[in-house]
């Protein structure tokens, strides 16, 4: 079978270590190929192979070829390739108008425009119009990754690397995302897939390579690896995930009361609780709802990130501050926020282990030392070796980055931890550790609560209750077991319809 792109033997070095190691990769027209395994695996390094671009100071070896045309790339952060400065519109109307020269110019504006709602139908993105008037900032992270799919396929890529496309989607969105790759393939466009996402990489996979440590391990067409997986590894990531604890319920205080929060964006409302929430100590409550629902509007409330609201946050029966600078140091640990884009969060020119150290110095007042000491053990305990965390964050990957983040929440001692999508970008064993490491820390510690934002309705099985939004609506509010198991409203009933579906699609 022709392949319009092919990789021979790449090996690429950063300071003396593999982070690719001998990697071959044929990718055939029209078919989608998928790249699994662990965060730090070499998946990205080796999909932006395609594009010719490596880590700043990478030794590069071996052969890489493509075939005349475009590679369109969908990062795993969409926020960072994104102008923020600039409406959706006018991002992908300069595409559009350079393709339409060739018209008259009387044709030219209405020939762009279809071009535009075009692409933003086929990436699943209905909003049309009114999503051209916003800013990067004003969108979900679905949004923002749909919409530099969309940036790709206006271009005309034959080949797309879609570095994690579903990581942050919801199980209606999942579903439209694979049809929308099982689509761009029938049109002979080939798809280079990412993903953590196993149940997705089932669905819509023709071919599959396993990583481990920059090296492929296991390859081949995705019906017979599924069934018969041949190295230890592959077995291990697709091992069923173990049963989780009984959802945490709670019977201790209220840490965190929401009162008829409204929040906006500009004029336009994106947010209403029109009932009263109440976290305790103890418990965990899930959030969630399809991509630009307001979920991650509600934890930017909660944190003081997002200023334009209206109603009542409350800590231990104390009003919090709308504006995070205008909160306490006490109000500032008592509160942590664990990004979705966990890269941005970072700064990325020092290394890692002295940002997360210095929260422990900043608010809690930690001597440098002993900071760097519970750094260091709180990393380990999440995966993440000594060596790994001295480096800055550019060498490290995306869910490493996540972990990273979340260990720099850890040590503010927080009695509220926010986690936006911390296990989407993880690879199934790397997600029940966390899992397990969350649940520990409810049980353990007998001040902390958790606000958990997810698409995975898995992971919201953890949770003592679950709150849905949909269209800025809180929609639905009960036990875990009440609404996955018996929903009353009609958006839950399709979302937990919607994920059954899929997941028994991916069943070999």
């Amino acid at each position: 079978m022709n392949a319009v792109a092919v990789i021979r033997n790449l090996r690429v070095e950063i300071d003396g270590r593999a982070i690719v190691d001998g990697v071959n990769l044929r990718v055939p027209p029209g078919r989608i190929t998928a790249l699994v395994g662990a965060s730090g695996s070499g998946k990205t390094t080796t999909g932006l192979a395609l594009l010719g671009e490596y880590p700043a100071g990478a030794r590069v070896s071996g052969d890489v070829q493509v075939a005349d045309g475009l590679v369109g790339y969908v990062p795993q952060q969409p926020g960072a390739v994104l102008n923020p400065a600039r409406r959706a519109g006018a991002l992908l109307r300069d595409i559009a108008r350079r393709q339409v020269r060739a018209l008259p110019r009387s044709e030219r504006r209405a020939a762009a425009r279809r071009r535009v709602l075009q692409a933003l139908s086929s990436a699943q993105l209905p909003e049309g119009e009114p999503l051209l008037r916003r800013y990067p900032h004003q969108m979900s992270g679905g949004q923002q990754q749909r919409l530099v799919l969309a940036q790709a396929l206006l271009l005309g890529a034959q080949v797309v690397v879609a570095d994690e496309p579903t990581t942050g989607q919801d199980a209606l969105t999942k579903r439209r995302v694979v049809d929308q790759l099982a689509a761009i393939a029938r049109q002979g466009v080939s798809v280079v897939l990412l993903s953590h996402d196993l149940d997705v990489v089932r669905a819509v996979a023709d071919d599959v390579l396993v990583m481990r440590d920059g090296r492929v391990v296991e390859s081949g067409p995705a019906e017979r690896l599924w069934v018969a997986p041949r190295h230890p590894w592959t077995r291990e990531l697709l091992a069923p995930a173990p049963v989780l604890p009984d959802p945490v319920t709670a019977e201790g205080n209220g840490v965190l009361r929401i009162r008829r929060l409204t929040a906006r964006h500009g004029r336009a409302t994106v947010l209403r609780t029109v009932d009263e929430l109440t976290l305790r100590t103890g418990e965990c409550l899930a959030v969630v709802g399809r991509s630009g629902s307001g979920k991650t509007t509600l934890a930017r409330c909660l944190a003081g990130l997002h200023r334009d609201h209206d109603g009542d946050i409350l800590l231990d029966g104390a009003p919090l501050p709308r504006s995070l600078r205008a909160r306490t140091r006490e109000q500032l640990a008592a509160v942590q926020y664990v990004f979705q884009d966990a890269r941005a969060s970072f700064d990325e020119h020092r290394p890692v282990l002295d940002q997360v150290a210095r929260t422990a110095v900043r608010l809690r007042g930690a001597t440098s030392d002993a900071a760097r000491t519970e750094a260091l053990n709180t990393l380990a305990g999440l995966g993440l070796p000594d060596d790994l965390v001295r480096r800055r964050p550019a060498l490290l990957s995306g869910g490493e980055l996540q972990r990273a983040a979340l260990a720099r929440a850890l040590l503010a001692r927080p009695r509220v931890l926010i986690c936006d999508e911390i296990t989407s970008g993880l690879d199934t064993v790397t997600r029940r550790a966390v899992l397990d490491l969350l649940a520990t820390l409810l049980r353990d510690r007998g001040d902390l609560a958790l606000v958990l934002i997810t698409h995975d309705l898995d992971t919201a099985a953890l949770a003592g209750r679950i709150a849905v939004l949909e269209a800025g609506e809180l929609v639905e509010h009960g036990t875990a077991r009440q609404v996955l198991t018996t929903p009353r409203h009609p958006f839950t009933v399709s979302l937990t319809e919607t994920a059954a579906r899929l997941t028994a699609k991916a069943r070999p």
